[in-house]
């Protein structure tokens, strides 16, 4: 089987409860190698939930299978090289180097109490590089902004060289050409055969990806293309119809803009 078909990650019948309160309800997804999906809808949607309960982050009913094979016939260590995540608002790590941070999404591949290795050293200078963080490496995490801080953690994820990212509003505070940045390091991660689940609020920048999933009340409510009208139908509906759309050419392209009525 090609491997953009093969499937990298799937749920079925994933439930999340917070107390009484069912933040996710019944939400059933597959996510194929090569694949960006931007999860999208309102607040309390349920969008983190969901995305914590596939990284095994957060107790959840359902089953999920990591590359084929069920979530609890993997030994921790395998999982952490095979599946990156990336959250929202992370705190600790404060006064470790950025140089540091990036270097914790190496651990799955380290023995235990084992120094990093020439492998481990470079993979790390390539992920800082790559998020363009290389000149702030002896600085602490502490003393970054917002924007510089996401970009630290994500090249955290990216040393990790994992099959699937997930990452929970990885724009937060990051800057207009950042953004840009992020959508390029995306496509990277895609080209090379990885797949991708990125909540993000900026819905033009959700409308790049491959496939949009649309949440509501704590359902999967839709899944399909960005530029498909049922999508654009139902992402309207969960924000309340405040939603136009205005269609533009990309290189012979067509692409969708969402504006506020």
């Amino acid at each position: 089987m090609n491997s953009a078909h093969k499937i990298s990650l799937s749920a079925s019948n994933i439930t999340v409860m917070h107390d009484d309160f069912k933040a996710v309800n019944d939400v059933s997804i597959k996510l194929k190698a090569g694949e960006w999906i931007a999860l999208v809808g309102p607040n309390g949607a349920g969008k983190s939930s969901l995305l914590k309960a596939l990284a095994g982050l957060i107790p959840a009913f359902g089953d999920v299978a990591l590359l084929g094979k069920p979530w609890p016939e993997w030994n921790r260590r395998q999982r952490a090289q095979t599946l990156a995540w990336l959250g929202q608002a992370e705190s600790g790590q404060e006064d470790l180097t950025v140089y540091d941070v990036a270097m914790l999404g190496r651990l799955p591949h380290q023995s235990w109490l084992a120094p990093p290795s020439a492998q481990d050293k470079a993979v790390v200078e390539v992920a800082l590089k790559t998020v363009q963080a290389w000149e702030w490496r002896t600085r602490s995490l502490g003393q970054l902004s917002g924007g510089e801080r996401q970009r630290v953690l994500l090249a955290r994820a990216l040393a990790v060289q994992a099959d699937v990212y997930l990452m929970d509003e990885p724009l937060a505070g990051v800057d207009v050409p950042h953004q840009a940045d992020w959508l390029e390091w995306v496509r990277c991660l895609t080209e090379q055969g990885a797949a991708v689940v990125s909540v993000l609020h900026e819905l033009n920048l959700a409308l790049q990806a491959d496939g949009v999933w649309v949440m509501a009340e704590g359902r999967l409510v839709h899944s399909g293309l960005p530029q498909d009208a049922q999508t654009h139908q139902a992402l309207s509906a969960v924000f309340q119809n405040r939603l136009q759309w205005r269609e533009w050419q990309d290189q012979g392209e067509t692409r969708w803009v969402a504006l506020p009525k």
